[in-house]
C-alpha cells in the first residue's frame, strides 16, 4: 500500500468495482479502497447503481487506512456539502387527552394501600410488642 494517501486527504479516484454494499475507488495504479453505500451520498442509497458506475471519476475523502489488511475507507459524501433540510411545518399543539380517574379514599380502618411512612411506625410498633417477640 502506498504511504503517500492520509486520513482526511482528499483525492480523484475511478470506480473499478460496484457491489451492493459499495464501490471500489481506484486511487492510483496499485491502490485502491472502498466506498462503503452509506458513504455515497447524503441520504438513503437503496440501490447503489443508481448513483455509480464503473469508469466513474469521483472526488473521495480518506476515512481511514488499515495497513496491517491493507484497507483503505472512503467518502463521497464528506466532499459534498451537507443539502439545508427543509424547515419542519409547524405542528398543531394537539388538545391533551382526557382521562378520567377513580378516585377512592381510604379510611385508616379500610384494607389498602399503605405508605412506607405509615407502615414503618406500624412495625416499630409491632416489633416492642412483648406478645409478638419471639423467645
Amino acid at each position: 500500500m502506498t504511504q503517500k494517501f492520509e486520513i482526511g486527504a482528499v483525492v480523484t479516484g475511478k470506480v473499478t468495482g460496484i457491489q451492493a454494499y459499495g464501490a471500489f475507488v481506484a486511487l492510483d495504479e496499485s491502490t485502491q479502497g472502498l466506498v462503503h453505500i452509506s458513504e455515497v451520498t447524503h441520504g438513503f442509497v437503496k440501490d447503489i447503481n443508481e448513483h455509480l458506475k464503473v469508469g466513474d471519476e469521483v472526488q473521495v475523502k480518506v476515512l481511514s487506512i488499515d495497513e496491517k489488511a491493507g484497507k483503505i475507507g472512503l467518502s463521497i459524501r464528506a466532499t459534498e456539502e451537507a443539502p439545508e433540510r427543509p424547515a419542519a411545518p409547524a405542528r398543531k399543539a394537539a388538545a391533551p387527552k382526557k382521562r378520567q380517574a377513580a378516585v377512592t379514599s381510604y379510611t385508616e380502618s379500610t384494607e389498602g394501600f399503605n405508605t412506607l411512612k405509615d407502615k414503618l411506625q406500624e412495625w416499630i410498633e409491632q416489633s416492642q410488642r412483648e406478645d409478638l417477640i419471639k423467645k
